[in-house]
């Protein structure tokens, strides 16, 4: 098998030379700002082990060029708001390149730097899903 042109980590250093990328603590000043949106791109099963920010909106990471893409038969409203939309994941590699991906695109994102995995030493607040059913 021969060796992939691009690493992805190539494409994660790329993607965040080019995009806006937001500290933890940034983001934590932002959570209760009706303007912002907070976008979590992880597994739904990452969001119930691990706990998710309060008021988050999930998308899959599949799916989320065709939701923001007002054209598309999948297209959810809530990215057709005139918010700030700020994607994160689990470390911020897999929102550097959708944030860059949804750039391309001409929607205007930001991710977070870091991703999930320094929200709680920061102090951000987390939420776990109800499982009792």
């Amino acid at each position: 098998m021969a060796g992939l042109r691009v690493s992805s980590a190539e494409m994660v250093r790329a993607a965040r030379a080019r995009i806006t990328e937001i500290d933890t603590p940034e983001l934590i000043g932002m959570i209760n700002d009706p303007d912002v949106v907070i976008v979590d791109l992880r597994d739904i099963r990452e969001r119930h082990r691990s706990g998710y920010i309060p008021g988050s909106f999930h998308a899959p990471r599949g799916m989320i060029e065709f939701w923001v893409d007002p054209d598309s038969p999948y297209f959810k409203e809530i990215f057709g708001q005139d918010k700030k939309f700020v994607f994160h994941c689990a470390s911020g590699w897999r929102s550097a390149i959708t944030t860059a991906t949804l750039n391309d695109m001409g929607f205007d994102a930001a991710h977070l730097r870091e991703g999930f995995s320094t929200w709680q030493q920061h102090g951000g607040p987390v939420e776990y899903p109800d499982t009792k059913g």
